[in-house]
């Protein structure tokens, strides 16, 4: 801007000093008078040049000001507008970018931050990685997987994969969406389900990969509950249908043989009906396990629960209870609780040894019940959980099924143990 400046009052000085010399060539000026003439003239040519430039020399120097600003991705810089002339017209241009680009960067800067929200709060797994195979970015889940929650951005992936599975190793090294599975192979309770998807693509001129991490255990657990409640509420249809006219007509037996005194026919007929009457109830048992409500949550308080359920199936307590209340549908769990105590006391324990704890920890409630019976062999505790399956001679194998259906109802899981000192440990995991 100096440099304009001076540009324009030396084209000034220029025009001043050639008209002085033809002036003086033609009027014939004494030489002392013209170089008086002149200086004057330079001085008011510096002055008026200085009163009318300095105004735009400072509005394009704060124009200039502020489309460096543009260029450092800056936009809280706004122009005064002066007038109605062409740079005040520019710096009113340059206001409403500076708005619109302001307004688009909090706009991002928004997205932005709910995007990492919901990657981070994502069961999946998710790993962005460069065309180094660098991590670029992990959410917790990724984190959660691979280090235990340790940072890892920065790490490359085969140092990440060192420690980890073979299976998970030869997913990530095939390149191709697939499943896989983690844990003993020998034991079908711990082994865990996953599948990776991989993608390719390019941004900010780099090729970047992205591999994401899905847990399908639980997704295939609710599938074969789903399955075996429609194979249920079919097979009791069909037996409702045969057992309704048959209780008819065992009724109707019933009555003939009274009128007909057939003492024997009668026995015979009470024998049918009885048996009618124990299928009817056993198929109520599997429709009530297939037509299971959702759980109705609300605040429950601990010592009142407790106290119910103590009244009907004794237990010993152990460790206090928590001061936050639960939330849960106390229906359901109570009938969770009562199958459990029953079964540890169906176990041979004696009722001494039959105990129930209540933790409350960070991000989880933690209900356990211990008994100091036989425990489980290491195949039935594969299968304990499976509809259907029982031990026992007259079971219906749907009790710890149905605790099952009901602590997966409330986003929790359900695990049993076999205890050091003896006996079974059955955990229930309840979010908080």
């Amino acid at each position: 801007m100096f440099k304009l400046k001076f540009q324009l009052i030396l084209s000034a000085l220029v025009a001043i000093l050639a008209s002085a010399g033809v002036y003086a060539v033609t009027l014939e000026v004494p030489l002392s008078k013209l170089i008086l003439v002149t200086l004057f003239a330079l001085l008011l040519a510096i002055c008026l040049c200085h009163y009318l430039f300095d105004g735009v020399a400072r509005r394009l120097t704060a124009l200039e000001t502020g489309l460096l600003n543009f260029r450092d991705n800056e936009f809280g810089v706004s122009l005064a507008v002066e007038g109605k002339d062409e740079i005040s017209q520019l710096a009113s241009l340059y206001n409403e970018t500076s708005n619109r680009l302001r307004q688009e960067k909090q706009w991002i800067y928004q997205r932005e931050l709910m995007l990492d929200k919901v990657l981070q709060s994502s069961p999946l797994a998710v790993l962005l990685l460069d065309n180094s195979d660098r991590v670029i970015f992990a959410n917790a889940s990724a984190r959660e997987l691979l280090t235990a929650g340790n940072r890892i951005e920065g790490m490359s992936l085969g140092d990440l994969l060192k420690n980890q599975p073979q299976a998970m190793q030869d997913a990530v090294d095939s390149g191709r969406d697939g499943l896989f599975s983690l844990g003993d192979s020998e034991d079908d309770s711990s082994q865990q389900t996953w599948h990776l998807s991989h993608g390719n693509f390019l941004m900010n001129g780099n090729q970047h990969k992205l591999l994401l991490f899905k847990q399908l255990t639980r997704e295939l657990s609710r599938q074969e509950v789903q399955i075996w409640k429609k194979v249920i509420r079919v097979i009791s249809h069909e037996l409702n249908n045969s057992l309704a006219p048959i209780s008819s007509m065992v009724h109707s037996g019933k009555l003939l043989a009274e009128q007909h005194q057939e003492a024997r026919l009668a026995m015979v007929f009470d024998t049918i009906g009885e048996r009618a009457s124990h299928l009817t109830s056993f198929i109520l048992g599997y429709a009530k396990f297939a037509k299971l409500p959702q759980p109705n949550r609300v605040r429950v308080e601990w010592p009142t629960f407790i106290q119910a359920l103590a009244s009907q199936w004794p237990f010993r307590l152990v460790g206090d209870l928590p001061q936050e209340p639960g939330y849960f549908d106390p229906a359901q769990l109570q009938q969770v609780l009562i199958n459990l105590l029953k079964n540890a006391t169906e176990s041979g324990s004696s009722p001494a040894d039959i105990s129930l704890s209540i933790r409350q920890l960070e991000n989880s409630l933690v209900i356990e019940v211990s008994d100091g019976g036989s425990g489980m062999s290491d195949t039935v505790l594969t299968q304990a959980l499976l509809p259907f399956y029982s031990t026992k001679s007259e079971g219906t194998g749907l009790g710890l099924a149905l605790c099952r259906e009901i602590i997966e109802a409330h986003d929790g899981r359900i695990s049993l143990a076999n205890r050091v000192e003896g006996g079974l440990k059955v955990s229930l995991y309840l979010p908080r």
